[in-house]
Order: structure tokens, then C-alpha cells, then sequence
């Protein structure tokens, strides 16, 4: 009986304090909570220190795979039978070597015919220098000839496979007697009877961050080294870069040319590069003024602009222990970058210097 008339006394009560409640938010000043959402955030107190370029030895350091100097998928240009292969995977080729050599029934019924069409030609100058067959007679004549011969030496060359540079055969597909349909057999998905590559000199593709194209020149040198070979640098040169910036990723490419003594480094092998881009004067500052956006690569700081917090991006060069390398158009000497209390700022806060 107790709890049941406890229930209404508590309705009741409650009915009270929603009603006060009610009248207490009625009778409050009108804009009063729109102005507590405005208010603006408290000034912020920061040191700074005042940004100043120094001279550092500047050297940039990628990841790259070792490529062949040149690639051939090696392959007659129709489809026929195979009537042998002269090279075997592994087999050092001079340029010029044999490498296969396909049916050439073909060519020999078209060799027949371009010696029957040579002796008529000639019987034809002859009576034409005598006044007995016409001009149109021996231009239709030497037209078939042209079109004959122009045949036998395309297939004289595209039966007979010969290989295009000095290298080593790193694919062999078919065997004798086998027909060659077309159809891809590299695991590049293009067609060929054989494959041979130039594996000295080697090179190496590298992309390189944009900010570094005007400091990279072609002929420049490259220490190169790679994880199999511990105590083993190697020496390479860029020989070509890249007329364009890929917009995706903020990089060109440069290609390097590796000499590759004694035959150590092999294509497709994983090797690290370093280049030596000289001297240079930039802003380096300690790392713990930089921070990263969440959920994102981006870094930044903060400088006092008039006594207000300034996001400015920067990109991260070489690091120095606790000091990094920052890389901004925006930053200029002796701005002053907010070295303690940064952490704290959202861009456009304002700041109480501290000293």
C-alpha cells in the first residue's frame, strides 16, 4: 500500500519540475544561447622562434627495381611454322646472332618468281632501247618487279631472327617444328618466340618527388646499393629525364644508367639510391613543431600572422636527429613559427605570445 501511494505523489512532483523547468526556459533573456555558441575561443598563449635558413648537404634517397637496358619480345611478323631455334635461356648473344628461323617456303616460291621477272625486265630494256615494245609495257613490268623484290626482303628478314643488340636470352617459348600462332606467351601478355634482354648496361627508374626537377640534371651521378650485396656500391648516371610532372602523384621520372660490373646486379633485382643534390640553403626546425593532419599524410605548423594562428603545409625533407627539413613556398625567413603551444591552435585562433 506504501508504494501505491508513493506513485502519484511522485507524478505529481515531477508534473512540478517540468512546469518550472518550462517556466525557467520561457523566462530566459531571448539570443542568450545563440550568443554562448558564438563566443569566441579564449587567445591561445605559444612561443614562437623566428624561422632562419641553414646550409645543409642535400641528398634524396628512393627505392627502385633494377630494369634491363632494353627489352625484346622477339616474334616473326605472321604466324607460321618454326623450323628451328638457335639459342637456349641463359645463352649470351653478340647483335646480329641467329636467334631462330621460321618456314621459308614462301619466300623461296617468291625468290622464284623475282628471278623470272628480273630476266623478263631485262629482254624488255633491251627491246625498248630498240624502239620494239612501248614505255608503258616495261613501267607495268618493273612495278611488278619492285613489288616482288620489296616482298622477298621483308620475309628474307622476317623469316631469319636475328638479334637486335648485344644481351642474353631470358625467354624461349616454342621448339623446333612447333607453329607460331600470334597468341601472347610472356607474362607481359605479348607475343614472342623468344625474348632477349640487355643486361649491361642495366637501368633504373626512379620517380622523384617534383620539388627536386629543377635540382636533378641529366649526366648527374648515382650511388646505388643493393640488399644482396652488403659491402658492393655501384655507380650510375641519369641519363634521362622526364619532359613532364605526373599530376597523380606529384612526380617525374628519371632514368639512370647502371654499369653493371662483373654481371652482380640482375633485372628485377630490389636496390636503394641516393643523389647528391649539393648544398642548399632551406629552414630546418624542430620536429616537434610539425604536425600531421588525422587519417591523412599532411604536415604542417603554424606561424604568427598578426597575433593569429596560420596553418601553412609543408613537405618534409631530410631529417637531423630531434630537427627536420620543412619545404614551403609560404614560409619566409624570419617569420615566426609557433614552437610550444601548437598542438592547440585550429587556423585562425588567436595567440597571447608568452615568453
Amino acid at each position: 500500500m506504501k508504494y501505491l501511494k508513493a506513485i502519484p505523489l511522485i507524478l505529481i512532483s515531477g508534473l512540478i519540475m517540468s512546469g518550472c523547468s518550462s517556466g525557467s526556459k520561457k523566462s530566459a533573456a531571448p539570443g542568450t544561447e545563440a550568443a554562448a555558441a558564438t563566443t569566441e575561443r579564449a587567445a591561445i598563449p605559444v612561443k614562437v622562434m623566428k624561422l632562419e635558413r641553414t646550409k645543409i648537404a642535400r641528398t634524396i634517397d628512393y627505392t627502385a627495381t633494377i630494369l634491363p637496358f632494353e627489352e625484346v619480345n622477339v616474334a616473326p611478323s605472321s604466324p607460321g611454322r618454326i623450323d628451328k631455334l638457335y639459342v637456349e635461356v641463359g645463352d649470351r648473344i653478340n647483335r646480329g646472332d641467329n636467334l631462330f628461323l621460321m618456314d621459308r617456303t614462301q619466300l623461296y616460291q617468291q625468290k622464284v618468281q623475282l628471278a623470272s621477272l628480273s630476266k623478263d625486265l631485262s629482254r624488255l630494256d633491251t627491246l625498248l632501247r630498240t624502239g620494239s615494245t612501248k614505255q608503258q609495257q616495261y613501267d607495268q613490268l618493273k612495278a611488278q618487279y619492285d613489288v616482288t623484290k620489296t616482298n622477298v626482303d621483308f620475309m628474307e628478314t622476317n623469316t631469319l631472327m636475328k638479334a637486335p643488340f648485344t644481351g642474353i636470352v631470358t625467354g624461349k617459348y616454342f621448339e623446333d617444328g612447333e607453329m607460331y600462332s600470334g597468341a601472347p606467351t610472356t607474362s607481359s601478355g605479348r607475343a614472342a618466340v623468344v625474348t632477349v634482354m640487355q643486361i649491361n648496361p642495366l637501368k633504373i627508374n626512379v620517380g622523384i618527388s617534383e620539388q627536386y626537377y629543377p635540382l636533378i640534371k641529366k649526366g648527374m651521378q648515382v650511388e646505388i646499393t643493393a640488399d644482396v650485396y652488403p659491402n658492393e656500391k655501384f655507380t650510375g648516371r641519369v641519363y634521362r629525364i622526364a619532359p613532364t610532372i605526373n599530376p597523380a602523384t606529384r612526380s617525374f621520372i628519371a632514368e639512370i644508367e647502371v654499369p653493371n660490373r662483373n654481371d652482380l646486379l640482375k633485372p628485377g633485382m630490389f636496390v636503394r639510391i641516393s643523389m647528391d643534390l649539393g648544398e642548399v640553403e632551406t629552414f630546418v626546425v624542430p620536429a616537434a613543431t610539425v604536425l600531421v593532419q588525422e587519417g591523412t599524410n599532411v604536415r604542417y605548423v603554424f606561424i604568427d600572422d598578426k597575433g593569429t594562428a596560420k596553418r601553412v603545409e609543408v613537405l618534409l625533407g631530410k631529417r637531423f636527429d630531434d630537427m627536420v627539413e620543412v619545404i614551403s613556398d609560404v614560409l619566409k625567413e624570419g617569420a615566426s613559427l609557433i614552437s610550444e603551444g601548437q598542438s592547440k591552435l585550429i587556423n585562425g585562433d588567436k595567440i597571447d605570445l608568452i615568453q
